[in-house]
C-alpha cells in the first residue's frame, strides 16, 4: 500500500488580494495547502481562502503584522501547527508611501523599509530555520522594476526592493547547501488597487513604456511566483525574474 502524498505548505504574505490573492490561488492550484497572511481586512482574506479551499486543498487565513519579529513568529508558529511544515515562502507583503525625497519624511522612509524589507528579511529567517532541518524548500522574494531602473518619487521604495535582491542572491548563497533555493520576482506595472489610484494621465503614459504594450495582470506575476516554487525548478536560485512586459530591458 503507498503512502498518503504529503502536501506542500506555503505562506504568503499579504495574501489577501491583489497579488497576494492570485498567488495563494495559483499555489493552491499546484496542490499546496496555503497559509493566507494579512494585516487588515479580515474578510478579503477569507475571500482568499475560500477560492483556495475549492481547489481541493486546506488554507488557513493569519493575522500578523510581518514587520515585526513577533508578527513573524506568530505567523510560522500558526502554519507549523496548521499543516506540520512549511515549503514556500512568498514574501509579498509590502506598502507605498511616495513622495519626492526633499518632501519625504523619515516616518515614511521607515515605514516603507520596515514592511517591504525588514519584514521578508524576519520572515526568511524563521522559513530559513525549518527549511534547514527539512533539507528543502523555496523562498520567493516580490521585488519590482523600480529596484532595477528607479522611480521618481519613490525612493524609499525602491531602496527596499533594491535590498530584497540583495537579500535573495546572499540567502541563496547562504541556503543552497541545504536543499533550499531562494529567487525574486521583479513585477512590473500590474493592474492591483495600488495602482489603481494613479490618475489615468499616469496609467496612459507608463503602458507607453511598455514594450508588450499593455499593463500587467496579477495572474502574470502568480504565474512567475509558481513556476519558481514548483519542484522542477529546483535548479534555480539567486535568479531576478522580471514580469513587466519589457519594461525592464
Amino acid at each position: 500500500m503507498s503512502e498518503a502524498v504529503v502536501k506542500r505548505a506555503a505562506v504568503v504574505t499579504g495574501g489577501s488580494r491583489g497579488i497576494g490573492r492570485a498567488i495563494c490561488v495559483a499555489l493552491a492550484k499546484q496542490g499546496c495547502n496555503v497559509v493566507v497572511n494579512y494585516c487588515h481586512g479580515v474578510d478579503a482574506a477569507a475571500e482568499t481562502v475560500a477560492q483556495c479551499t475549492t481547489l481541493g486543498v486546506q488554507a488557513v487565513a493569519v493575522q500578523a503584522d510581518v514587520s515585526t519579529a513577533e508578527g513573524c513568529k506568530k505567523l510560522f508558529e500558526e502554519a507549523v501547527n496548521a499543516f506540520g511544515r512549511v515549503d514556500i515562502l512568498v514574501n509579498n507583503a509590502g506598502v507605498t508611501r511616495d513622495n519626492l525625497i526633499l518632501r519625504l519624511s523619515e516616518e515614511d522612509f521607515d515605514k516603507v523599509l520596515n514592511a517591504n524589507l525588514k519584514g521578508a528579511f524576519l520572515c526568511c529567517k524563521e522559513a530559513a530555520r525549518r527549511m534547514v532541518r527539512q533539507r528543502s524548500g523555496r523562498i520567493i522574494n516580490l521585488s519590482s522594476v523600480v529596484a532595477l531602473r528607479g522611480n521618481a518619487g519613490q525612493t524609499n521604495y525602491a531602496a527596499s526592493k533594491a535590498g530584497l535582491i540583495g537579500l535573495t542572491k546572499s540567502l541563496a548563497r547562504e541556503l543552497a547547501s541545504r536543499g533550499v533555493t531562494v529567487n525574486a520576482v521583479a513585477p512590473g506595472f500590474i493592474a492591483t488597487d495600488m495602482t489603481a489610484v494613479l490618475p489615468e494621465a499616469v496609467q496612459t503614459e507608463m503602458t507607453k513604456g511598455i514594450p508588450l504594450g499593455r499593463v500587467g495582470q496579477p495572474d502574470d506575476v502568480a504565474n512567475a511566483v509558481a513556476f519558481l516554487a514548483a519542484e522542477q525548478s529546483g535548479y534555480l536560485t539567486g535568479q531576478v525574474l522580471c514580469v513587466d512586459g519589457g519594461m525592464a530591458m
